[in-house]
């Protein structure tokens, strides 16, 4: 008799709990309510992605998802109204055909893909191998993703750290002066 996999249960209870999430964004018209929850949907794919090992992936998901981005959306609905607008029927059945045909196209190139796990796909037979091969011995980090990540192409990952962090402070710099910059004026003014 096989085991019983605790991970493959964990990860249907994430997707499932994705799935909850992300419906009842979509519902929601409550703008507040609905970047919470978006920062909530962030977290939850950083689990999941914990889950399948990529711990890099789940780190940059609740960082810039869970992180930045919520505080931007809250910085962006500070200008904004709190209820979104009624939207027009005719809309919601454009988004599902954008929809459909987008994921009629995925599962079509599914056919495309190198089953999982084969060691002769692209990504496991050219570099990737030869990172999997010398990474034990000239690195001492289990994870050849964050090896490569941190190690490899450190300056590379450090350099996109810090454009993400200059794009996110010139946005925060710019929703903050804008605000006090426009009371100043009406302080002088008067």
């Amino acid at each position: 008799m096989a085991e019983f996999d605790w991970t493959q249960l964990l990860d249907y209870a994430l997707m499932g709990m994705l799935l909850a999430v992300g419906i009842a964004i979509v519902r929601l018209r409550n703008l507040f309510a609905a970047v919470m929850l978006m920062g909530v949907y962030s977290l939850l794919s950083a689990a999941w992605f914990v889950t399948l090992d990529a711990v890099d992936v789940a780190f940059t998901e609740a960082a810039v998802g869970a992180g930045i981005s919520t505080v931007l959306m809250l910085g962006a609905m500070l200008l904004t109204a709190r209820e979104a607008d009624e939207v027009k029927a005719g809309r919601h059945w454009a988004a599902l055909v954008v929809v459909l045909a987008t994921g009629a196209a995925l599962f079509y190139a599914i056919a495309d893909m190198p089953a999982y796990g084969d060691p002769n796909s692209p990504a496991n037979a050219y570099v990737g191998l030869d990172y999997i091969v010398s990474t034990p011995n000239e690195i001492a980090v289990p994870n050849v993703v964050t090896a490569v990540l941190a190690s490899y192409r450190g300056f590379d990952t450090f350099g996109e750290t810090v454009v993400i962090f200059a794009a996110g402070l010139g946005v925060m710099l710019l929703l903050g002066l804008g605000g006090q910059g426009r009371r100043r004026r009406e302080d002088d003014e008067t």
